[in-house]
C-alpha cells in the first residue's frame, strides 16, 4: 500500500482515507479510479462544495463557473475541493412554495456533511430558502463551514424606468390590470427585467438572507453585496474557497461563531436594511438549531430602536447594485455603530468589528446616516392581538401610511383558490375602506406556508385608482412585495387560530403604530364559531409532504421541523 505522504490524524477525514484497512483500501481505491491520486487527497482537508445549482434555478445560472473558482482557491490552500450538488430550491419555478422544501435542503446538508469524508464546506447558495436551510443544515452538523452568496442580478432598464425584478413585477401587472399597460409594453417589460444571472436586485429575501449572513458571520466580509456576474464575485468565489481549508485546519465550527449576540445582529442589520418579512421566520429557524430560543418579542425590542438606513427597494427608491456601488453591507454596519455588537466572531477568524472597520460609505443617500434614516424604527414590526394570539408580522416601510391605523370590514377568501374565484366578483362587495382575510394559506393550510400574503387589488378598484388595501393572511409574502400586508398570522386557521373564525362583514381593527390587530367580535359570539368550526383536512397523506404536515412548526417558532430543533448531539458514523 502506497504509504501517506502527510498524514493529518487531526482531520475527520482521516478516519476514510488513514487506516490500513480493506475499508481504508476502499476509500483511497475509489477515489483514485477517478483519477486522483494519493497527492491529491491525502493527509489534506477535504472541502465540501454543496452546490444549489440546476437548470431551473436562475439565481443560481453562474454558479457552474463559480464551482471551478471555488476549487481553484482550495486547490491554492492545499486542500482537496470534492463538489456535491444538494437540492436546488429555485423560487421562481417550484410550487406550491420552496418553504415547503426549506427544511428538507436543510436536511439533507446535514446529513451529507456527516455522512462522508468532509472537513470543511463552502455552501453555495443565494435563492432565498437556500441560505437559511443550508445553514440551519450546518449549524446541526457543526463541521466547518463558510457561505458564499449567489449575489444579486445586475439592474435592469425598460425604455426610461429602472427596473427591479419582482417589485416592478407586482406594480406592472396592475396598471395592466387596470388598462395601462398594453400586451407590446407588457412583453418587452417581460424581456428585460431578468437581466442576469443572480438573486433579485431589490432587497428581497434573497439580499435579505446574505446580508443576515454575513452579519452573523458566516460569509467573507462584504460577500452579501456584490453582484453575480462582475469580476469580484469571482474573486470572492476564490477566497472562500481559500478559506474553507484555514477553517477546516482550525477546525472552526458554526458553534464557535454563532452566540445570541450574533442572531441580535442578524435582526438589527434586516431591520436597518428594510429586510423581508421574511428573514424572521428563518432567523428564529437557525437560532433554535444553534441552541437560542429566540422569540417574536425579540425582533420588536430590536425594531424599535434600529433605524431603516439602506434606501433600497421595496422600502426605499434604489437597488442592490446602487447599495454594492455605496459601499455595501460593510458600510452599514459600520454606520449602525453601537447598534451592532462588534466583538462577535465571524469565519474569517476575526470580529465583525474588525471587518468593517473603515468601511466607507460612498452615497449618503442609499446608505444613509443615523441621523438621516430612511425610517427611525426597523423595517418589520411585530403585532399581537385577539386575531394573532401568536403575533404576526409587518413591513410599514412598505405599506401606505393611511392604512397603518384603520379600521374596516373583512372580506374572508377561505384559500387561495377561492380568492382567485371571488376577488373580481362585484358580489364580494369590496371597496377602498374592506380588509381582505386570506385564510388557510399557512404552514399546515397552504400547505407549506406560500408567499400568498400580497393579496391582489379586484381590477374595480385598480382602475379607480386604489393601489393598496389592507390585507391579513397566515400566508408569507415575497420580500420583492409591497402594500399593507400582515403576515404570519398564528397560530394559522388551519390550526384553528382566530383567523379560521373571521366572516364576511366583522370589523378588523389594525393600528401598526401600537403594534396591534384586533377582530372587534365579542368572546360569546366567537366561542359559538369556535364550536362549530371543523378543521380542514390534511393535503398530504404519505410521503415528505406528510412527514412536513405532522411536524412543521407555527410561523412565530421558525416553522422547523420539531425533531430538528437543537438537542443531544447526532453521532459521527461508525467506520469498521
Amino acid at each position: 500500500m502506497t504509504s501517506d505522504p502527510s498524514p493529518n490524524s487531526e482531520l475527520p477525514s482521516s478516519r476514510w482515507f488513514d487506516p490500513d484497512s480493506l475499508r481504508g483500501f476502499g476509500h483511497r481505491s475509489r477515489l483514485k479510479g477517478m483519477g486522483y491520486d494519493d497527492q491529491d487527497f491525502r493527509g489534506k482537508p477535504v472541502i465540501a462544495i454543496l452546490n444549489t445549482w440546476s437548470d431551473l434555478n436562475t439565481c443560481h445560472s453562474h454558479f457552474p463557473e463559480r464551482v471551478k473558482e471555488v476549487k481553484r482557491g482550495i486547490w491554492q490552500m492545499g486542500g482537496f475541493p470534492v463538489e456535491i450538488p444538494v437540492m436546488s430550491l429555485g423560487e421562481m419555478m417550484m410550487k406550491p412554495t420552496t418553504m415547503l422544501y426549506r427544511n428538507l435542503l436543510a436536511m439533507e446538508t446535514e446529513e451529507v456533511l456527516r455522512c462522508h469524508p468532509i472537513d470543511a464546506a463552502v455552501l453555495m447558495g443565494g435563492c432565498d430558502k437556500t441560505v437559511p436551510a443550508m445553514i440551519m443544515g450546518a449549524i446541526s452538523a457543526n463541521r466547518p463551514a463558510i457561505f458564499l452568496p449567489a449575489g444579486p442580478m445586475l439592474k435592469a432598464r425598460w425604455k426610461d424606468q429602472t427596473l427591479g425584478s419582482g417589485s416592478d413585477a407586482w406594480k406592472y401587472w396592475d396598471e395592466r390590470r387596470a388598462g395601462n399597460l398594453c400586451d407590446e409594453s407588457w412583453g418587452e417589460i417581460e424581456n428585460c427585467i431578468a437581466r442576469s444571472a443572480g438573486t433579485c436586485m431589490t432587497m428581497g429575501t434573497a439580499s435579505t438572507m446574505a446580508a443576515i449572513a454575513e452579519s452573523m458571520g458566516m460569509t467573507l466580509p462584504g460577500a452579501s453585496s456584490v453582484p453575480a456576474v462582475i469580476s469580484e464575485h469571482s474573486r470572492l468565489a476564490v477566497a472562500t474557497g481559500r478559506r474553507a481549508v484555514e477553517m477546516a485546519n482550525e477546525n472552526l465550527r458554526p458553534s464557535n461563531i454563532l452566540t445570541e449576540a450574533s442572531f441580535d445582529n442578524a435582526i438589527v442589520t434586516s431591520m436597518a436594511i428594510g429586510g423581508s418579512t421574511n428573514a424572521i421566520v428563518h432567523i428564529i429557524a437557525m437560532a433554535r438549531r444553534a441552541g437560542i430560543p429566540l422569540t417574536l418579542e425579540r425582533f420588536d425590542e430590536l425594531s424599535k430602536t434600529t433605524p431603516v438606513l439602506a434606501n433600497v427597494r421595496p422600502a426605499g427608491k434604489f437597488l442592490m447594485e446602487d447599495f454594492f456601488d455605496a459601499g455595501g453591507l460593510r458600510a452599514l454596519l459600520q454606520q449602525l455603530g453601537a447598534h451592532i455588537d462588534r466583538s462577535c466572531r465571524t469565519v474569517n477568524g476575526l470580529s465583525i468589528g474588525e471587518n468593517i472597520s473603515g468601511a466607507e460609505v460612498i452615497d449618503a443617500d442609499i446608505i444613509r446616516s443615523l441621523d438621516n434614516p430612511l425610517s427611525e424604527s426597523g423595517g418589520t414590526f411585530v403585532l399581537q392581538g385577539n386575531l394573532a394570539p401568536s403575533g404576526c408580522v409587518v413591513k410599514p416601510t412598505a405599506a401606505s401610511p393611511r392604512l397603518l391605523n384603520h379600521t374596516g370590514p373583512a372580506v374572508v377568501f377561505d384559500n387561495y383558490g377561492d380568492l382567485k374565484a371571488k376577488l373580481n366578483d362585484p358580489d364580494a362587495g369590496i371597496t377602498a375602506d374592506s380588509v381582505l382575510i386570506l385564510r388557510n394559506a399557512g404552514p399546515q393550510g397552504g400547505p407549506g406556508f406560500p408567499e400568498w400574503g400580497m393579496l391582489p387589488i379586484p381590477d374595480h378598484l385598480l382602475k379607480q385608482g386604489v393601489r393598496d388595501l389592507v390585507r391579513i393572511s397566515d400566508a408569507r409574502m415575497s420580500g420583492t412585495s409591497y402594500g399593507t400586508c400582515i403576515l404570519h398570522v398564528a397560530p394559522e386557521a388551519a390550526v384553528g387560530g382566530p383567523l379560521a373564525l373571521v366572516q364576511n362583514g366583522d370589523l378588523i381593527e389594525l393600528n401598526v403604530e401600537q403594534r396591534s390587530l384586533n377582530l372587534l367580535v365579542d368572546d360569546e359570539e366567537l366561542a359559538k364559531r369556535r364550536a362549530a368550526w371543523t378543521p380542514p383536512p390534511a393535503r398530504y397523506q404519505r410521503g415528505y409532504g406528510a412527514m412536513f404536515l405532522k411536524h412543521v412548526t407555527q410561523a412565530d417558532a421558525g416553522c422547523d421541523f420539531d425533531f430538528l430543533h437543537h438537542g443531544a448531539d447526532t453521532p459521527d458514523p461508525d467506520i469498521y
